[in-house]
């Protein structure tokens, strides 16, 4: 009996367009033989050293934009990968489809995980496992790139996809196909269109 293929999947939690991405990897996961693993990676520390903008000089306004990502740091060292997908399932729709940027305990408690774990967010306790995270993935693909990262165990990585609305059934599965078609190809680089509206319907 064929193994699931192996997915690696980081991501920024207040990345809008990473959530879409992982609504369609959730897809995916119904459609195609797909086992994932879910990784912590950061715009904050992807950020660093680049010019930004004068009103948020840590770059993605400092602990605020940081603290979730500390979390779900957390989260992966305390419970697992499996957890820590379950923990973004539940803070995703409370961030990006409800706007409860306040919502990491309710979050938490969502996902059958201690709350106290939220207190995290207010401190640097993880700021070293996310930075060790993210580094992981930005090296398969370069810095030139944002979130999510997405490898294929003996394939190979790429940026995104992004996109919106986030497929379903055959379409969620004809695009992994072709995600993966790009990532075992090592010269392939970029492939763009201009973005749309977001669409979390």
């Amino acid at each position: 009996m064929d193994r699931p293929q192996n997915v690696d999947f980081w991501f920024d939690p207040v990345c809008p367009c990473t959530w879409l991405t992982s609504r369609w990897i959730r897809e995916v996961e119904r459609v195609r033989d797909i086992s994932v693993r879910w990784r912590v990676m950061s715009l904050s520390v992807l950020n660093e050293g680049l010019d930004v903008d004068p009103e948020d000089p840590e770059g993605q306004r400092g602990d605020y934009m940081r603290g979730p990502g500390r979390v779900c740091a957390a989260v992966a060292a305390r419970h697992g990968s499996d957890a820590l997908g379950t923990y973004f399932d539940a803070l995703g729709a409370r961030l990006h489809e409800r706007g409860e940027w306040d919502g990491a305990e309710r979050a938490l408690a969502d996902a059958g995980l201690p709350t106290g774990l939220a207190a995290v967010a207010w401190t640097q306790e993880y700021d070293d496992a996310v930075r060790a995270s993210h580094e992981r993935g930005i090296e398969l693909v370069g810095t030139d790139v944002g979130t999510p990262v997405l490898s294929v165990q003996g394939v190979g990585a790429v940026f995104g996809p992004v996109v919106s609305p986030a497929p379903k059934g055959d379409a969620a599965g004809r695009l992994w196909d072709g995600v993966v078609l790009m990532a075992g190809v090592q010269d392939f680089s970029e492939l763009k269109r201009a973005y749309g509206e977001l669409d979390f319907d």
